[in-house]
């Protein structure tokens, strides 16, 4: 029996509109991806990023998380604010910096009590480099200008009254970019993390000149808990993605947990094989950066007051500024699902 002109154009209305719905839902799902920033992936303080999408935690939760990298925070940064990405994994005291700026960003899971960063000297420079009150004339080495590294160099070479205009800041990177700069002379001591630390004392090449990996090596260079790698979001994608926001804290929290049930080398064993050339040192690596991670993705209690002095101490945006340390952060997403 051949089919009526009516039935086929009712088929035909029929596909259009099957055809329509499936492209919205497609286009639905499209504009549920978040893409997170992160300011140099392989870095261990920005180590939650990475294990838990390894972990499956993204999934788990529905979400689509693609992860970026920039070498340096400032630059993950300006990504954020140009609604480049959703969220960024960077420091904390860039919520402050932007807040004078008119920017409201806020941390939503802090995952470090500490800042990780460790000042290293050039093996070259060692013997007329023996703290920071020896950097007059040096030249000092930084992710970028404008980031946390910047930051907190100018604030422990204030400690000992030196101004910024007194040594040099070069931007370098980090990892092989930071460890290459070490080598050739170009700077003659720099802030960096792990894994590079342990990297540059295998090889010889620098020595530690200030340690911030632990909650005790922080509070004796700023004074206290110095809460730094966290996930930040513009406030306005808070408010109106609350949803997204709970799931992807969530996610975070359960590698939060994780990492403080499991050993450094049961870590090592979930991360890509590429993060870890050399899978010793990575261990060893880690084991030295575990005690700088929260347990629960919260902000210290002391914390943002602790970030506020350092950054007052030199920042001429933030120094006398009024600043409202309540909007650059929140717990409310930690909390719950």
């Amino acid at each position: 029996m051949t089919p009526s002109y009516r039935t086929l154009r009712h088929i035909a209305v029929a596909s259009s509109l099957l055809f329509s719905l499936a492209s919205q839902h497609a286009t639905a799902a499209e504009g549920e991806k978040i893409t997170i920033m992160v300011g140099g992936i392989t870095k261990l303080i920005y180590l939650p990023a990475r294990l838990t999408e390894q972990l499956g935690y993204f999934k788990d939760e529905g979400l689509d998380v693609e992860l970026l990298s920039q070498p340096a925070g400032v630059d993950a940064e300006n990504e954020l604010l140009a609604g480049a990405v959703q969220a960024v994994v960077g420091f904390y005291d860039h919520t402050i910096d932007l807040q004078t700026k008119g920017k409201d960003v806020k941390a939503i899971v802090v995952f470090g009590q500490v800042p990780g960063e460790v000042e290293m000297v050039s093996t070259k420079a060692a013997d007329t480099v023996k703290s920071m009150a020896d950097v007059k004339g040096k030249t000092l080495g930084v992710t970028g200008l404008g980031s946390s590294t910047s930051f907190l160099t100018q604030y422990l070479a204030g400690q000992h009254g030196i101004q910024s205009t007194e040594y040099t800041m070069l931007p370098v990177g980090a990892d092989a970019s930071f460890i290459a700069a070490i080598k050739q002379g170009r700077i003659d001591a720099g802030m960096t993390t792990e894994p590079t630390v342990s990297a540059l004392q295998k090889s010889g090449d620098a020595k530690v000149l200030v340690d911030m990996r632990s909650v005790e090596g922080t509070k004796a260079a700023l004074g206290g808990t110095y809460p730094a790698s966290s996930l930040y979001v513009q406030a306005a994608w808070a408010d109106s993605h609350k949803a997204e926001a709970a799931k992807l804290a969530h996610a975070f929290v359960r590698t939060m947990q994780f990492i403080h049930t499991h050993s450094a080398e049961e870590i090592a064993a979930k991360m890509p094989d590429d993060y870890q050339k050399d899978k010793p040192l990575y261990v060893s690596a880690l084991k030295a950066s575990l005690p700088m991670f929260t347990k629960d993705g919260k902000m210290p209690a002391d914390g943002p007051e602790t970030v506020l002095k350092v950054l007052s101490a030199f920042n001429p945006s933030v120094k006398g500024k009024h600043i409202e340390l309540a909007k650059t952060y929140t717990n409310e997403f930690t909390g719950s699902k």
